[in-house]
């Protein structure tokens, strides 16, 4: 039996070649034919839900360069990591609204860090209906994969995340599955309780390669399951029924050694997949900061590597899905000919 390519979902829309979660690496992504895209969320001061990576908001967008919010730099400890700079949850949306978007890596990416400052950012429901549309004007269906970023944190401030994102779904016709949505999290909590409002769609549970989710870690301290341990077989089995799949840093397949050799795929997608769970992988991307030590080449940092070596390796696991910053190169290594057929 031939096996059915994986998802080749657009990581951020296409941040190979323009600003993460602006409205530009979205549209791109979407004409190069990528199965889903996926937008992580953060809230507001006024409980908006805006589509950044991270809710420490300098390293994307030009904040640090308005004199008119120069006083709301701060220290604050997120997931138990002290950072310090400009959060999303310290401006309503209009305030938001009025930045623009910023290449994230100017020194990997300086083709994309010219399009700086030229777009604004995005709610969740922009990328939700943008997708729609697409979805309309192609003829195919075009799945969204909503990452809910330090659910824990936000609860701390006051904000229900499962909450607003449920109510958010609903209002956009994305809630009752009329077209693919895939949920994922870091913390499983919070998928479960997305899950209790009614929402259909998959839950998918993302697994660092180290450490622990900062939800069990909160509430369980050190007894706290770590990552790798909940991607071993006694780990995977007490996932069965609670959510749909998993979603690996790609180390966890390549299982690099200490040289920076892959001696993957590890057992870990097999495992799951045997259980009846998908497995999702991230990031696929083709410089050579980003690939493993014996896959990259020369011309430093920001020249692809060989990257197709890696993504072999990849897609001979029989991974489900994959995360891509280049939506062109990933439709075209992992897709093909059946690029375009839709989340599955």
């Amino acid at each position: 039996m031939t096996r059915r390519p994986p998802l080749v979902i657009g990581h951020r829309g296409a941040p190979g070649y323009r600003p993460e979660h602006s409205r530009s690496s979205y549209d791109l992504a979407l004409e190069m034919g990528v199965d889903a895209v996926e937008p992580d969320i953060v809230v507001s001061r006024d409980g908006v839900l805006v589509v950044r990576h991270e809710n420490e908001i300098s390293g994307t967008t030009d904040v640090a360069t308005r004199p008119a919010f120069a006083d709301r730099r701060t220290t604050k400890t997120v997931d138990g990591e002290a950072l310090t700079g400009w959060f999303a949850e310290d401006f309503t949306w209009d305030e938001l609204s009025t930045l623009r978007a910023v290449e994230r890596l100017p020194e990997i990416r300086p083709a994309s860090a010219t399009f700086d400052g030229q777009q604004p950012i995005l709610r969740l429901r922009d990328v939700l209906d943008l997708v729609r549309a697409a979805s309309l004007a192609q003829g195919r269906e075009i799945g969204v994969v909503v990452e809910i970023k330090h659910a824990t944190y936000f609860a701390g401030l006051g904000w229900d995340v499962a909450a607003l994102l449920a109510a958010e779904l609903r209002e956009a016709g994305w809630s009752a599955g009329e077209l693919p949505l895939v949920v994922e999290s870091f913390e499983s909590t919070v998928l479960a309780r997305v899950r209790e409002h009614g929402v259909r769609g998959s839950y998918v549970y993302l697994l660092e390669a180290s450490g622990r989710p900062f939800d069990l870690l909160a509430a369980q301290g050190r007894a706290a399951r770590t990552y790798p341990q909940t991607a071993s077989p006694a780990g995977l089995d007490e996932l069965v029924g609670r959510v749909d799949g998993i979603s690996v840093d790609k180390r966890m397949i390549l299982a690099p050694d200490r040289l920076g050799h892959a001696t993957g795929p590890s057992r870990i997608p097999a495992d799951a997949q045997e259980r009846g769970l998908r497995v999702f992988t991230w990031t696929c991307r083709p410089e050579n900061r980003f690939l493993v030590g014996q896959f990259r080449g020369r011309g430093g940092p920001a020249a692809f590597g060989a990257y197709e070596a890696e993504w072999a390796l990849i897609r001979d696991a029989g991974v489900d899905g994959v995360f891509v910053d280049h939506a062109d190169l990933g439709v075209g290594f992992f897709a093909g000919a059946e690029a375009g057929s839709g989340i599955r």
